[in-house]
């Protein structure tokens, strides 16, 4: 067996050189007492930083194998080839191509099956248009935005790559498969991975071109609006499509399963999924508002000042509390990062965070939230701590309604309602527009002043390029929001000194954590009850958080097809 061991360095040295370990074996002979004559192979498994004042410095675990102890396959670094599926073979579309669609299309040609994925925003390149425009506080485009288009909502906002989820061999094979398509190759090692939006662009092309050598027909601008199923135990039939640039407004492409792999801001595909015959449940989720600070405040907080001194990455946080029996936490903190806007339409306003490759930004960003559970609308607000959505939904209804709101469409009891999250977002969304003023604009309030019940002075500098608009949050967060965040504030602030001070800004609406609603499925067969060959996968399905573990469900889901074509043996759809 392999022996362990940990190696620390001083922060003076910097982070050792992996790519040539020479220089770690004498020190790894000293430390395990090893003689001259020992022969012996070093292999990296992680490699990260100690902020902490007591033992500050990096440390790089390693595995020393000896003489004739098997070393692990090193893993491949170019990208997989499959041979492309017969023309009878069943055929299966993805609807959706972020991390969960895109893993779960490469396992299903690896298995031999025709593929097709439809991609309503554009391809990663063209991508970048649409996302200029943003920034620049024009109108957002609809299906072409830092939420929807090739890569999903991850590619161009930061591609971090940590996960407490899943087992960790299943982890290593979703990074060993990001490296295979051009990830750097330190993500297989690193504490944090993290790839940046510089990066994942050339990632996400590079499997669409692994995909695209297998047979499996790409295609983009082309948003899935009905799934034809029902009449047989194989329900699913077909998808009905429509070409966004201007082709054929409805065209029907069959199929024998249908994978739902649209991330967490498609509602109007879990209305289809409703729609074919699948279940609806409420989940929690959590809103708020991004915290922004200057990154030097934050080195200094953390590194003491050693960063002005060494070659130290840009500091982090991770912090959480319990306000009146809800979690209030820190949420996709990106130090040398930006914040963007990530809404789906010029309507509503949503805030997120992403970093570059190098992190060299000179503001840190991290969403601010409160955990929301479906108790907390399925039941009177003073039994549920005291949210009170009430305010929010009339003043999004009076600001002009998004379909999703309109008052014809609310259930009486909010119960009855596996979408009254969803609302709950959009109407945040809503009222947060109107504060901002348009033209993407966000409202913002220093962080002193808030926590202090004050409007305060105009905004600080900031990263987010449509800019700010100086607000009182608490006319925008809802009661139960805003009193658990101020709460919370305090709580940080002893942990953090400076966290609630002058140099922090809140900036509104972080409401895009994850989704509000699930889509029921079969925890053995992965498809939806009731509804054979459809199958609901990633976060926007409700079943993950994140690029690893989207990816991870999607190869779930995808060896679930593979068992149920062969199970079933279907014919070819027509």
């Amino acid at each position: 067996m392999p022996r362990e061991l940990v190696l620390s360095f001083p922060p003076s040295e910097g982070p050792p050189a992996l790519d040539d370990l020479a220089p770690l074996r004498d020190r790894i002979k000293r430390e395990l007492a090893l003689g001259p004559e020992d022969e012996f192979e070093v292999l990296p498994k992680k490699l990260s930083f100690d902020a902490r004042r007591r033992g500050r410095g990096w440390q790089l675990a390693v595995e020393v194998f000896a003489a004739g102890e098997a070393l692990p396959t090193p893993p491949e670094t170019t990208p997989p080839r499959f041979e492309p599926a017969p023309e009878n073979a069943p055929h299966v579309v993805v609807i959706g191509s972020g991390p969960a669609g895109l893993f779960c299309a490469l396992e299903l040609v690896a298995a031999g099956l025709r593929v097709t994925v439809l991609e309503r925003g554009k391809d990663v390149r063209e991508r970048r248009r649409s996302i200029r425009g943003a920034n620049r506080g024009e109108t957002i485009e609809r299906d072409s935005n830092y939420c929807f288009g090739e890569g999903g909502a991850g590619t161009y906002s930061d591609g971090k790559l940590y996960t407490r989820s899943g087992r960790k061999r299943d982890i290593r094979d979703v990074l060993t498969s990001l490296v295979r398509h051009g990830a750097p190759a330190d993500i297989l090692y690193s504490w944090r991975p993290h790839i940046g939006s510089n990066r994942l662009p050339e990632v996400v092309a590079a499997y669409r071109a692994t995909l695209r050598a297998a047979g499996a027909e790409v295609r983009f601008a082309t948003r899935a609006e009905a799934i034809e199923a029902g009449g047989s135990p194989w329900s699913v039939r077909g998808v009905r499509v429509r070409d966004l640039n201007g082709g054929a407004s409805d065209e029907r492409i069959a199929c024998e399963a249908v994978v739902l792999a649209t991330g967490h801001s498609a509602f109007d595909a879990v209305r289809m999924a409703a729609a074919a015959g699948a279940t609806l449940e409420p989940k929690g989720f959590a809103m708020g508002v991004r915290i922004e600070h200057p990154q030097p405040w934050l080195d200094a907080c953390q590194y003491g000042g050693l960063r002005d001194v060494h070659a130290l990455p840009a500091a982090f946080y991770e912090l959480t509390t319990q306000v009146e029996g809800r979690g209030v936490y820190s949420f996709c903190m990106c130090p040398g990062g930006f914040i963007v806007p990530a809404s789906t339409s010029s309507e509503r306003v949503v805030v997120n965070g992403m970093s570059l490759s190098r992190r060299d930004s000179p503001f840190a960003n991290s969403g601010l939230v409160v955990s929301i559970e479906p108790e907390d609308w399925c039941r009177p607000a003073e039994a549920a701590g005291r949210f009170d959505w009430s305010e929010l939904l009339e003043r999004a209804r009076a600001a002009g309604l998004d379909p999703l709101l309109a008052p014809r469409d609310l259930p009486e009891r909010p119960q009855d309602d596996p979408l009254f999250g969803a609302r709950l977002q959009l109407a945040l969304e809503t009222v947060a527009a109107v504060a901002g003023g348009g033209a993407n604009r966000a409202p913002a309030q220093r962080a002193d002043a808030f926590a202090a019940g004050e409007l305060g002075s105009q905004p600080q500098p900031t990263s987010y390029r449509p800019g700010l608009t100086r607000a009182d949050l608490t006319t925008v967060l809802p009661r139960g929001l805003h009193t658990r965040i101020r709460r919370a504030l305090g709580d940080f602030e002893r942990r953090l000194p400076g966290y609630a001070a002058e140099h922090g800004q809140l900036v509104g609406v972080e409401s895009r954590t994850s989704s509000p609603v699930r889509i029921a499925r079969d925890r053995e067969t992965c498809e939806a009850p009731g509804v054979g060959g459809l199958f609901p996968c990633g976060e926007g399905a409700g079943f993950a958080g994140g690029i690893v573990s989207a990816a991870l469900d999607g190869r779930r889901v995808a060896a679930a097809v593979v068992a149920r074509i062969e199970a079933g043996s279907p014919r070819r759809r027509t």
